[in-house]
């Protein structure tokens, strides 16, 4: 995930306030204005001759740029590199690392994310892509691509008691069809959908997620995990819509309380087989689970032979990190 920083040169107060608006990283403007910057918001603020501009237009350019940069120098490619001298220069352990290149679209910061698949550290945006700014910052920021997900059939719906659950109340208002991944195993999770529908009794809360038990695991941003109940205020979940696309959101809140809970089950055919698994999650109408066709389904609602999105990877996890073990989880 890069760095976005705006550059406002020569400075305009009206721009640097929609870039900070738009969630930045930091500022690049004329050094008399830095200060004044500073006491907008909280984040880096450079003066335009500490992060200079540079061409990149031959070999001799390319190793001279490679030389400043692992001396300590701050430089910015500027608009017009191209993608071969940009991957040598990402290929040099010194350089990689301190990397800057300017965007003047979501085009050009797209494909600067995406050189050599680790991409561009910092992505300077430049004032003439100004008004595709939030789209560059919640692409490139936010969005963590697509996880694969399948259809799964209910295989049983049972009460099992009381036990302490989790609500993950988020900074984000989510949208139908949005849920984190949550299971049992790493290697079975459900789609847990946010608590985005009304009903006559209990309004809406859009930002939250009732994802179950302080025991299931969290299917989190990088390909890692985390058990529901270690999650904290600040920390980024990843939040996942019916068609597998991804995004971030950072935790307001956790809400652990003791409440009835229900035990369900499914499977799903994969390529290796049928695979299982099962999610503990509250009793009650409000929370939900994704139909095959997107639309939440009440855990209250469901029967054995129902359809439901659902993710099948392989197991193997240690403090939330992918391992290669032989580990059955049941």
């Amino acid at each position: 995930m890069p760095d976005i920083v705006f550059k406002s040169v020569p400075f305009s107060k009206e721009d640097v306030t929609l870039a900070l608006e738009s969630g930045v990283d930091g500022i690049i403007t004329d050094a008399a204005h830095v200060d004044g910057v500073r006491t907008l918001a909280l984040c880096d603020v450079w003066a335009e001759a500490d992060m200079p501009s540079v061409a990149l237009g031959s070999k001799a350019e390319e190793e001279s740029i490679a030389a400043r940069i692992a001396s300590g120098e701050r430089l910015v490619l500027a608009q017009g590199w191209e993608i071969i001298p940009v991957e040598n220069l990402l290929a040099q352990p010194a350089v990689a690392g301190k990397l800057a290149v300017e965007a003047a679209s979501l085009t050009e910061a797209r494909l600067a994310a995406g050189i050599l698949e680790c991409g561009v550290p910092t992505i300077v945006v430049l004032p003439e892509a100004l008004s595709s700014l939030k789209s560059i910052v919640a692409e490139l920021k936010l969005s963590q691509g697509a996880l694969s997900l399948g259809k799964a059939t209910v295989t049983e719906v049972r009460t099992v008691g009381l036990g302490h659950r989790v609500c993950v109340d988020t900074l984000t208002l989510m949208e139908r069809g949005q849920g984190m991944l949550i299971g049992n195993s790493s290697a079975f999770t459900f789609l847990v959908h946010a608590e985005t529908e009304h009903n006559e009794y209990v309004a809406a809360r859009p930002f939250r997620i009732n994802a179950g038990g302080v025991h299931a695991y969290a299917v989190m941003p990088g390909d890692k995990t985390c058990y529901v109940g270690e999650l904290r205020s600040g920390d980024e979940v990843l939040i996942v819509n019916a068609d597998g696309r991804t995004s971030l959101a950072t935790v307001g809140r956790i809400k652990t309380e003791v409440r009835p809970m229900l035990m369900i089950s499914a499977e799903m055919e994969t390529p290796d087989g049928v695979r299982s698994g099962a999610v503990f999650l509250q009793n009650a109408e409000t929370i939900r689970l994704v139909r095959s066709d997107g639309t939440p389904v009440s855990v209250v609602a469901l029967r054995p032979g129902d359809e439901i999105v659902c993710r099948a990877d392989v197991a193997g996890r240690h403090f939330g990190m992918r391992v290669q073990e032989n580990i059955r989880e049941i």
